[in-house]
């Protein structure tokens, strides 16, 4: 079986066109589809959508969040939902082309464990093509993952990465990062990108201040996870040499002053002098902000496996939200999806 999970916010417009698109293209191969909708607490008529969707073909899922919770929140129910071996993201507002999935399991067939689409030309305003393009080049730089677009939303997973990969925070745009970290092979094609036909872009310029951040969080817990004394000893040690090297400094100001009787107006003391709260406090507050940073990310990425970072109101098939997530714990997915 082959899975499509697709998180939804504020899509009511496109919703019943990617269906038919996605019909069509199972249709046609002969596809075994299961396709699950994530509402994450849209505001429209998205919601009512999606339920005439299940009511009307039994392949189609929903899942309802309470709010917005977020597209990484979204993407683990959808996996955690998700019931075939391979499984197949897109967004809903119909700029991923369905068509392109048959070219996916093609790649996959590669003995590839990770498909991720590469938008090539992009129907995007340029504020958002060139810090995207910024961005990638940067990712693939820090964790050696070589793909033209890490953003892109179109991928294809074996469903056993989520076994061992958990998302949380918005770490979904780094998924094939993560799986490469624990030896998945991760490949890439070349993708049709249309243009937007409803709505408008969920995202804006906090995007890539937060992929920024999230960037750094990956790096430190693909490359140092196991062994985090190797970056945190080397910043402290480099920390330490430069406090070391300013105080040593002060220190031989201090002597020749004293030994030589310079008066203050020629030689301010110590306590007027920046270079010393700098070196000290450079030194300790740089030091310990850094690693009690780090070390929280390498707590959360930890004890934080059993936490579900999402509510769901209601599902298509009646089942009560707690019963979802108490079988959500037990599957493991939300453990480690």
């Amino acid at each position: 079986m082959l899975s499509t999970v697709i998180p939804v916010y504020n899509e009511a417009e496109s919703i019943d066109k990617l269906y038919q698109e996605l019909s069509d293209v199972a249709k046609q191969h002969e596809y075994q589809l299961e396709i699950v909708f994530v509402d994450d607490g849209s505001t429209d008529a998205s919601w009512q959508t999606i339920s005439k969707l299940a009511e009307s073909d039994p392949r189609v899922r929903g899942i309802r969040f309470r709010r917005n919770f977020g597209k990484a929140a979204a993407l683990s129910a959808g996996f955690a939902e998700a019931r075939g071996e391979l499984v197949i993201t897109l967004d809903a507002d119909l700029q991923d082309d369905p068509s392109e999935i048959p070219r996916f399991l093609e790649k996959m067939e590669q003995d590839v464990d990770v498909v991720s689409g590469w938008k090539q030309v992009r129907h995007d305003p340029i504020h958002k093509v060139w810090p995207s393009r910024v961005f990638n080049s940067l990712v693939s730089l820090l964790t050696g993952v070589k793909l033209h677009d890490h953003n892109c939303g179109f991928k294809c997973y074996r469903r056993e990465i989520f076994e061992e990969v958990r998302l949380y925070g918005e770490l979904h745009r780094f998924i094939p990062v993560l799986a490469a970290a624990r030896g998945y092979k991760v490949g890439e094609i070349v993708v049709n990108h249309r243009a937007r036909e409803f709505g408008q872009s969920k995202y804006g310029f906090r995007r890539f201040v937060k992929g920024f951040l999230d960037l750094l969080t990956v790096y430190f817990l693909t490359g140092f996870n196991q062994r985090p004394q190797h970056l945190l000893g080397t910043i402290g040690i480099g920390s330490f040499f430069v406090g070391f090297v300013g105080l040593v400094y002060m220190a031989g100001y201090w002597v020749v002053k004293v030994v030589n009787d310079i008066a203050d107006d020629v030689m301010p003391p110590l306590h007027q002098r920046p270079l010393v709260l700098y070196s000290v406090g450079a030194l300790l507050l740089g030091a310990q902000l850094m690693s009690i940073g780090f070390l929280a990310e390498l707590m959360t990425a930890y004890y934080g496996r059993g936490t579900v970072t999402y509510s769901i109101k209601e599902r298509t098939d009646g089942t009560p939200s707690n019963s979802l997530n108490a079988s959500e714990d037990s599957s493991g997915m939300t453990t480690n999806a």
